[in-house]
Protein backbone atom coordinates (compact mmCIF):
# COMPACT_ATOMS: atom_id res chain seq x y z
CA UNK A 1 0.00 0.00 0.00
CA UNK A 2 1.52 3.58 -0.80
CA UNK A 3 2.04 6.07 1.81
CA UNK A 4 -0.47 9.28 1.90
CA UNK A 5 -0.28 11.09 4.80
CA UNK A 6 -3.30 11.47 6.80
CA UNK A 7 -3.95 11.90 10.14
CA UNK A 8 -6.39 12.10 12.93
CA UNK A 9 -6.89 13.61 16.39
CA UNK A 10 -5.70 11.70 19.16
CA UNK A 11 -8.85 9.23 20.74
CA UNK A 12 -10.17 9.28 17.46
CA UNK A 13 -8.39 7.09 14.94
CA UNK A 14 -11.03 3.81 15.43
CA UNK A 15 -13.92 5.78 15.17
CA UNK A 16 -12.87 7.77 12.06
CA UNK A 17 -11.16 4.61 10.11
CA UNK A 18 -14.45 2.87 10.71
CA UNK A 19 -16.36 5.82 9.43
CA UNK A 20 -14.69 6.18 6.66
CA UNK A 21 -14.33 2.34 5.52
CA UNK A 22 -18.59 2.42 6.21
CA UNK A 23 -18.69 4.61 3.60
CA UNK A 24 -16.51 3.87 1.25
CA UNK A 25 -18.32 0.52 0.78
CA UNK A 26 -21.86 1.99 0.55
CA UNK A 27 -20.76 4.05 -2.21
CA UNK A 28 -18.59 1.58 -4.09
CA UNK A 29 -15.35 2.82 -3.67
CA UNK A 30 -12.47 0.10 -4.01
CA UNK A 31 -10.34 1.58 -0.56
CA UNK A 32 -8.29 -0.03 2.12
CA UNK A 33 -8.23 2.25 5.72
CA UNK A 34 -5.67 1.16 7.91
CA UNK A 35 -4.41 2.81 11.51
CA UNK A 36 -0.25 3.34 11.31
CA UNK A 37 0.09 3.44 15.06
CA UNK A 38 2.43 6.23 15.06
CA UNK A 39 1.50 9.54 16.56
CA UNK A 40 2.54 13.14 14.79
CA UNK A 41 2.36 15.70 17.68
CA UNK A 42 2.69 19.56 17.03
CA UNK A 43 3.25 21.80 19.27
CA UNK A 44 0.28 24.34 18.28
CA UNK A 45 -2.58 22.07 17.06
CA UNK A 46 -1.95 18.97 19.30
CA UNK A 47 -1.44 14.64 18.99
CA UNK A 48 -2.43 12.98 15.37
CA UNK A 49 -2.76 9.83 14.88
CA UNK A 50 -1.64 8.77 11.54
CA UNK A 51 -3.58 6.07 9.14
CA UNK A 52 -2.60 4.98 5.56
CA UNK A 53 -5.23 5.28 2.68
CA UNK A 54 -4.92 2.94 0.03
CA UNK A 55 -6.07 5.54 -2.82
CA UNK A 56 -5.65 9.00 -3.47
CA UNK A 57 -8.05 10.20 -5.36
CA UNK A 58 -10.65 13.20 -5.11
CA UNK A 59 -13.66 11.47 -3.66
CA UNK A 60 -11.33 9.75 -1.24
CA UNK A 61 -10.08 13.04 0.09
CA UNK A 62 -13.64 14.44 -0.22
CA UNK A 63 -14.58 11.36 2.47
CA UNK A 64 -11.82 12.32 4.83
CA UNK A 65 -12.97 15.97 4.75
CA UNK A 66 -16.16 14.84 5.23
CA UNK A 67 -15.49 12.27 8.17
CA UNK A 68 -13.80 15.13 10.42
CA UNK A 69 -16.75 17.33 10.01
CA UNK A 70 -18.98 14.85 11.01
CA UNK A 71 -17.44 13.39 14.03
CA UNK A 72 -16.14 17.50 15.04
CA UNK A 73 -12.40 16.11 15.17
CA UNK A 74 -9.50 17.82 13.34
CA UNK A 75 -8.00 16.47 10.35
CA UNK A 76 -4.29 16.18 8.86
CA UNK A 77 -5.14 16.19 4.89
CA UNK A 78 -1.18 15.52 3.46
CA UNK A 79 -0.15 14.46 0.12
CA UNK A 80 0.83 18.32 -0.81
CA UNK A 81 4.05 18.63 -2.81
CA UNK A 82 6.82 21.28 -3.55
CA UNK A 83 6.96 22.20 -7.31
CA UNK A 84 10.65 22.07 -7.31
CA UNK A 85 12.62 18.95 -7.67
CA UNK A 86 15.63 18.97 -5.68
CA UNK A 87 16.86 16.03 -4.57
CA UNK A 88 17.36 15.65 -0.69
CA UNK A 89 18.66 13.57 2.10
CA UNK A 90 15.00 13.29 3.78
CA UNK A 91 11.72 13.09 2.19
CA UNK A 92 9.43 15.81 2.81
CA UNK A 93 5.42 16.41 2.10
CA UNK A 94 3.19 19.05 3.26
CA UNK A 95 -0.02 18.86 4.82
CA UNK A 96 -3.12 20.99 5.68
CA UNK A 97 -4.67 21.20 9.70
CA UNK A 98 -8.81 21.05 8.81
CA UNK A 99 -11.65 21.68 11.54
CA UNK A 100 -14.50 20.81 9.85
CA UNK A 101 -14.49 23.03 6.34
CA UNK A 102 -11.74 25.53 7.37
CA UNK A 103 -7.97 25.49 7.24
CA UNK A 104 -6.67 26.09 10.25
CA UNK A 105 -3.28 25.54 9.71
CA UNK A 106 -0.17 24.14 7.17
CA UNK A 107 2.68 21.70 8.21
CA UNK A 108 5.93 20.88 6.33
CA UNK A 109 6.67 17.24 7.26
CA UNK A 110 9.74 14.98 6.62
CA UNK A 111 11.11 12.05 7.09
CA UNK A 112 14.47 9.84 6.14
CA UNK A 113 14.51 8.21 2.45
CA UNK A 114 15.60 5.13 4.11
CA UNK A 115 15.18 3.48 7.45
CA UNK A 116 12.64 4.39 9.82
CA UNK A 117 9.45 5.95 8.51
CA UNK A 118 8.39 8.30 10.73
CA UNK A 119 6.95 11.28 10.08
CA UNK A 120 8.15 14.69 12.11
CA UNK A 121 7.00 18.17 11.85
CA UNK A 122 9.74 20.36 10.58
CA UNK A 123 7.65 24.07 10.53
CA UNK A 124 3.85 24.22 10.97
CA UNK A 125 1.80 27.62 10.63
CA UNK A 126 -1.28 28.77 12.39
CA UNK A 127 -4.13 30.44 10.21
Amino acid sequence: MKEHVFGVEKGHGDEIVSWIIEQADSTDLKLKVKLSGSLLSTPSFGDFELFLISDDSLPVRKLILRAGKRLNVKIIEGGYKEEARILRRRKSDYAKVLKGDKTIGHLELETPRFGTKKWIVKSEERR
